[in-house]
């Protein structure tokens, strides 16, 4: 018997993503006066590197139907370790160290937290986001840290064959994590325990131990994103990325990275990144209001919300593919 061709819906759900931002560009291209030009388009990429870098891992995150408030904030503590340690020592390794373990300590809190107190991880996350930004606070006095060490600007504002290295860094952690989903063995569990933990439990797979893994790759790349920013501004400020966790879980969503688990793509989440990077740069030339650019990123967050919802919906699809510990869809 031939297999039933896919509906229009099912095409529409995969190839959505990429759709809405075509759609996007061609009106933005219409009504931005030099959205298109070569500058702009640079500024743009460059300023998704942020959300970038830290996308792919809360991709993992979502996958395995958890989520993490917390990234924020470790990225605004990694950077203060980060300047810091720098400041102190006039070591550029032991500053990025310092905030590279930072972000894994946070993400190993979470991770343990979660998995061995089976706690909600909204809960536990929103928690550390506190807590995480008071000790940024209390690591620098509540003052921004300046970075004397000039060789470290380079990671912001240096580049290689004509791309930033802010820009090389994002590239480089999807082309990774692409790799992780879809070619290793972990890669498959993690979507295997998004779509049934306990089927995933009962068929062998190591639950707790890769919750945890993820949650510490989820600070690591919190870590990174905070390294790099605090090159980019030459300086560890406890105030900045406040909100980046919505901005990143956004971007992942209009992705396609389904909120009840089990579904994600590394090409969807860079077009969610570009999607809400377009957006906020069209608000900056237009010269909206910083108040009403909080209402419009409010509302692709949450029309992201409600279209996740929609494609999870049962009538949504008139044909879905079977979920099992394997087959869970990527």
């Amino acid at each position: 018997m031939s297999q039933p061709r896919p509906s229009i819906l099912s095409r529409f759900s995969a190839a959505g993503p990429l759709a809405m931002l075509a759609v996007l560009f061609g009106l933005l291209s219409i009504f931005v006066p030099d959205f298109l030009g070569v500058r702009n388009m640079r500024g743009l990429i460059l300023s998704v590197t942020l959300v970038a870098t830290i996308a792919p891992t809360m991709m993992l995150v979502l996958a395995l139907r958890e989520v993490d408030l917390s990234v924020g904030s470790t990225t605004a503590l990694a950077g203060v370790l980060c300047a810091v340690v720098m400041s102190s020592t006039g070591s550029v390794a032991a500053g990025v160290l310092a905030g590279l373990a930072a972000g894994a300590v946070v993400g190993l809190v979470n991770g343990f937290v979660v998995s061995r107190f089976q706690v909600n991880s909204l809960i536990v996350t929103l928690a550390t986001m506190e807590i995480v930004r008071g000790l940024a606070f209390l690591a620098s006095g509540g003052e921004a840290v300046s970075i004397p060490v000039e060789r470290f600007y380079a990671l912001g504002s240096g580049s290689f064959l004509g791309v930033n290295y802010p820009i090389w860094v994002a590239i480089i952690g999807f082309v990774v994590f692409a790799v992780v989903l879809n070619r290793t063995v972990f890669g498959r569990n993690v979507l295997a325990i998004g779509g049934n933990a306990e089927a995933a439990r009962l068929a062998g797979v190591p639950v707790n131990r890769i919750r945890i893994a993820v949650f510490v790759l989820q600070g690591l790349a919190a870590g990174l994103a905070g390294i790099v920013l605090a090159a980019r501004i030459t300086s560890g400020q406890p105030n900045t990325s406040q909100g980046l966790e919505l901005a990143v879980i956004s971007a992942c969503v209009l992705g396609g990275v389904s909120l009840s688990g089990g579904v994600a793509t590394v090409t969807g989440v860079v077009v969610g990144v570009l999607i809400m990077g377009a957006a906020q740069n069209a608000l900056n030339l237009l010269d909206v209001p910083t108040f009403y650019q909080f209402v419009v990123r409010g509302g692709i967050l949450l029309a992201a919300v409600l279209f996740d919802r929609l494609r999870q919906s049962p009538g949504f699809l008139r044909r879905r593919a079977p979920m099992s510990v394997t087959g869970a869809k990527a």
